[in-house]
């Protein structure tokens, strides 16, 4: 998770203490068979995941029975190709499964999302054994979390180090924003280098239980409250050539893995924001009261309520098309990686990220406004919904969205090719 926001450092205390590391997988997961078993695995455990979300979030409760269940389902593997024994699903089915499971709870469906990354920039700049050996402990049930963004600074730059330690190299740094890194066996780390006299950026591939990492449960952002997104330290880590992938270099020439970030974005924004319209409707049919001057005795039967949910709906089933429109130009481009079909996918997952991001911050207002006052009870937990949203909608700024939308159709300016966007 980062921000657009100015990065300030977090405020932490000595009751802070260091989690204990994710256990080792105790057997391997189930195996996802097709894109059709994965949004059929997704629907079941959305449904058991939505029944606590509330309490984990009211309570601060991290969901590591949940995150083992998930993981355990095998839907942390659907991206692992066919050739090295995974589903291979389409964008669009992981799209989904990431919306699926954000309409239950904001923060399992946002967990994954930089496991799924990670994957990406191995099937973009990692070799082949590299790739053999990450799907292979993918398909054991181990996880991926991430160590990318950095505080402090407003220049965006990584201060994290990778430095040669004989025939592999050490990692020195701290980062912040490090969405699933507490529950994570592997933990992907932006780092730079020295090569050839020129300052590199790799991605480092660091064991969670290496000596010398370290991570304060730090994070107490008003909304995806259980991601686990605080901070890790490496001190003096050594990590193997083996486990270190080019970063920045795959930004250099037209890949995929802007967009393909940009697209799990998108779709944990639109869960959250369809979570929060079927909050809405039972509550206004079973406890909302109608205006006095709708003349109905059923709120159900209001008529502006009628056409605000209808307005939401529309909204979102609007969102919902331009992922999916998303993900087929993503493919695409995959398939076939060139300035142009690179920049298409890109202005295409930029304009599903816009109306994503909108619907749902929409979505979670208006359940409030047609619910009415009994549903801010606090026991309900609705506001986790526009809390949520809000959070996660801030990971980077819609309004550069448009931008690159505008300056792509207006002056056929091809959008810049780094991770957020």
């Amino acid at each position: 998770m980062t921000t657009d926001a100015t990065l300030a450092e977090p405020q932490t205390t000595e009751a802070l203490a260091e989690p204990a590391p994710a256990p080792a997988p105790p057997r391997p997961p189930e195996r996802i068979r097709n894109d059709a078993h994965a949004l059929e695995v997704a629907h079941a455990l959305a449904a058991e995941f939505a029944q606590g979300a509330a309490l984990r979030d009211r309570e601060r409760i991290l969901p590591w029975a949940e995150l083992e269940r998930f993981t355990a389902s095998g839907l942390w593997a659907i991206t692992v190709p066919r050739e090295h024994g995974g589903a291979g699903v389409s964008n669009a089915t992981l799209a989904e499964v990431i919306a699926i499971i954000s309409g239950a709870d904001g923060s399992l469906g946002q967990i994954p999302q930089n496991h799924y990354y990670a994957l990406e920039v191995l099937r973009v700049g990692g070799t082949a054994a590299q790739q053999r050996f990450f799907h292979s402990r993918v398909l054991a049930g181990e996880r991926l979390g991430n160590a990318l963004a950095e505080i402090g600074h407003k220049d965006f730059k990584r201060r994290t180090r990778l430095t040669p330690d004989g025939d592999g190299f050490r990692v020195d740094g701290r980062k912040f924003y490090c969405t699933g890194a507490l529950f994570a066996h592997w933990i992907p780390t932006l780092v730079v280098a020295q090569e050839h006299g020129r300052e590199v950026t790799r991605l480092a591939f660091v064991p969670r239980r290496a000596e010398g990492v370290r991570i304060t449960d730090d994070w107490d952002g008003f909304g995806q409250r259980v991601t686990g997104s605080g901070s890790v330290a490496f001190d003096n880590v050594r990590v193997e050539a083996d486990w270190v992938v080019p970063f920045l270099a795959s930004f250099e020439r037209p890949t995929t893995i802007g967009p393909f970030a940009q697209i799990l974005h998108a779709a944990i924004d639109l869960g959250i924001g369809q979570g929060a319209l079927e909050a809405t409707l039972p509550f206004v049919r079973e406890h909302a009261r109608p205006w006095i001057d709708a003349g109905v005795e059923r709120a159900s039967e209001d008529p502006l309520t009628i056409q605000q949910v209808g307005e939401i709906a529309v909204r979102l089933r609007a969102a919902q098309a331009l992922v999916r429109r998303a993900a087929r130009i993503l493919t695409q481009a995959q398939r076939e990686p060139t300035e142009r079909s690179v920049a298409e996918a890109s202005i295409a997952v930029a304009e599903a990220r816009a109306l994503t991001t909108t619907a749902s911050l929409d979505a979670g207002t208006r359940l409030f406004e047609l619910a009415g006052t009994g549903a801010t009870l606090d026991g309900l937990g609705l506001d986790r919904f526009w809390r949520n949203a809000r959070t996660h909608t801030l990971h980077d700024p819609v309004r550069w969205k448009y931008h690159a939308v505008g300056n792509y159709y207006l002056n056929d300016r091809l959008p810049p090719r780094h991770g957020a966007l």
